[in-house]
């Protein structure tokens, strides 16, 4: 291998590293969030709430697509992203009223 071939693979190990690292870390900031959105559901459950709340869920996602501009990332790619976890969410607050 040539010195620029070895440079190549070591940059490519370390931007795997950090990918690797980074996926553990969204997937444990989603399963913190899921444990605070549980306590909603169960909340609102109890309380004969309803499972969605059109209104905040619009305030999240045009936070989202703030945050995401600001932060350099697609914002239909974070408005989507967002709507797959409301859809979730809204789901597990759905069962929870059964």
């Amino acid at each position: 291998m040539t010195d620029d071939t070895d440079r190549a693979a070591a940059l490519l190990r370390e931007h795997r590293e950090s990918i690797d690292r980074l996926d553990a870390i969204l997937v444990y900031t989603l399963a913190e969030r899921f444990t605070h959105t549980q306590a909603v559901g169960r909340l609102k459950a109890e309380h004969s709430l309803p499972p969605s709340d059109p209104s905040r869920e619009s305030r999240q996602i045009e936070r989202l697509e703030w945050l995401a501009k600001e932060a350099d990332l697609d914002p239909e790619f974070a408005k989507k992203f967002l709507g797959f976890i409301i859809s979730e969410v809204i789901r597990h607050h759905e069962k929870l009223q059964n």
